[in-house]
């Protein structure tokens, strides 16, 4: 699984750039008819996030999901009530049932190298109060990861990857309507250092939460700093 950071095209130069330092990584030659995607390059171990630049819209995030049956996935998304969006000779575009977009594809196994201060490794995605409930059992039935349990007083549920998975899953329920979508979780050590260093990168701080704090890049994309643990990716 693989995190899509989906950024404007006037401002991806400059994107890209400022996620290579907050992530510690090296952009890779870009590639596309276009020159549109990129992959960020990990000092060790496989990569697990990808940019792209988009002609149209505000941007956002989008899971890739690999595999070695793209067909049978499609199906089991689409049984569990997801809608295809468009079809490629590479890739199929889908929607689960909240309209999170996600990606079939196909590709290889990797190792990821998690004895770091900061990790960019979770999609949370942020979901109307309406349809949590079915959006949280479309991603634990297509993933078939254990999903904790559904709370009136907890506004979240993860999903358990796999140990050898590089992207965590977690659902946050919105308290309103607003359209469904997802954005990027960092797990770290030392939150108040992490913040630090990405003020200093351009970022800026809008808001401190008990276990994380919410940010706001030079370019406008919203993500959040945890508490939790790197190497494991739970809470501490």
């Amino acid at each position: 699984m693989y995190l899509f950071l989906d950024t404007p095209a006037a401002v991806a130069d400059g994107s890209w750039s400022y996620w290579s330092r907050v992530t510690s990584s090296t952009l890779s030659p870009v590639r596309g008819e276009h020159g549109q995607f990129a992959t960020l390059l990990p000092p060790s171990g496989s990569p697990w996030i990808k940019v792209q630049a988009v002609a149209e819209g505000p941007g956002g995030v989008h899971l890739d999901l690999d595999t070695d049956d793209r067909g049978a996935l499609v199906d089991r998304a689409v049984g569990l009530g997801a809608t295809v969006q468009a079809r490629y000779h590479d890739v199929v575009v889908l929607s689960s049932p909240a309209g999170i977009v996600f990606c079939a594809t196909t590709g290889d196994t990797g190792t990821i190298d998690r004895d770091v201060d900061s990790i960019a490794d979770q999609a949370c995605l942020d979901i109307p109060r309406s349809q949590f409930a079915r959006e949280v059992e479309f991603w634990r039935d297509l993933t078939a990861w254990p999903a904790s349990e559904i709370r009136d007083d907890n506004e979240f549920v993860s999903l358990t990857r796999p140990a050898e998975m590089p992207v965590r899953i977690l659902l946050q329920r919105r308290d309103d309507e607003t359209l469904a979508a997802a954005h990027v979780d960092f797990a770290t050590r030392d939150r108040a250092a992490e913040t630090a260093r990405h003020v200093r990168e351009g970022a800026e701080v809008v808001r401190v939460r008990p276990g994380w704090t919410v940010m706001r890049d030079p370019f406008g994309r919203v993500y959040c700093l945890t508490d939790r643990d790197p190497g494991r990716g739970s809470p501490r």
